[in-house]
């Protein structure tokens, strides 16, 4: 895969530490769906996708993924292809479950540089959340971005400071509070529309899955 233009941005050996990078993507969703996409376009080589979802008419909107030719398909198929359409030299894994208690341990979370974590279930975020934070792993969480509506917004801080986003007020009733600091997350402190049911659109996902990428680039080029 051609990196010149990152090449000239961020510099040789860069490049070599973000295409060598393993990371692991639950949830290829409105989020998710770009993290993967702007992922594979900085030429990480090692991306494994967990989902246990297929594309329906009302992910058009707002997944990446999706188009009127995919309905029905499983999200982590569609996103092996296109990734794969991309840069065919990538080793692309993926498990086609949504991720619990009993699925967990196989993924063997230790092996990965960074965990993206676009998971809508609170449950499953906070399993996902507690598993990193266990093995030292440096996790990218998102939370909400339904009903919303201004994506400049968003943005990357630490679980304890979000404000305005009923999933991160969720979490931190799960996660101990001593360990919050040490969860980094995409979150908007734009106050949450009043509408019927969850409301969505298709750019505050998607910056939210871009920043996801602009961390673990950033992040990788500081060390």
């Amino acid at each position: 895969m051609n990196l010149e233009r990152l090449e000239k941005l961020i510099g040789l050996n860069n490049v070599v530490k973000v295409k060598n990078l393993n990371i692991l993507i639950v949830g290829i969703g409105g989020v998710g769906g770009y993290a993967l996409e702007s992922l594979v376009r900085s030429g990480i080589n090692n991306i494994t996708i967990v989902d246990g979802d297929t594309i329906n008419e009302t992910n058009l909107n707002r997944q990446i993924i999706s188009d009127s030719t995919n309905i029905g398909e499983l999200k982590v198929v569609i996103g092996n292809k296109r990734a794969r359409s991309i840069n065919p030299n990538m080793v692309l894994s993926y498990y086609d479950e949504f991720l619990d208690e009993k699925n967990i341990k196989k993924i063997d979370i230790s092996r990965f540089d960074y965990v993206v974590d676009a998971i809508d279930d609170i449950e499953a975020k906070s399993l996902l959340i507690k598993e990193c934070l266990e093995k030292n792993i440096k996790i990218i969480s998102c939370m909400g971005t339904a009903n919303k509506m201004d994506a400049s917004k968003l943005e990357i801080t630490k679980l304890y400071k979000t404000k305005y986003d009923p999933i991160a007020k969720k979490l931190r009733k799960l996660i101990d509070k001593d360990k919050q600091k040490n969860v980094v997350v995409i979150s908007s402190n734009e106050e949450v529309m009043e509408c019927e049911g969850l409301g969505s659109n298709s750019f505050v996902p998607a910056v939210a899955g871009l920043l996801m990428t602009n961390y673990i680039i950033n992040d990788v080029i500081k060390k």
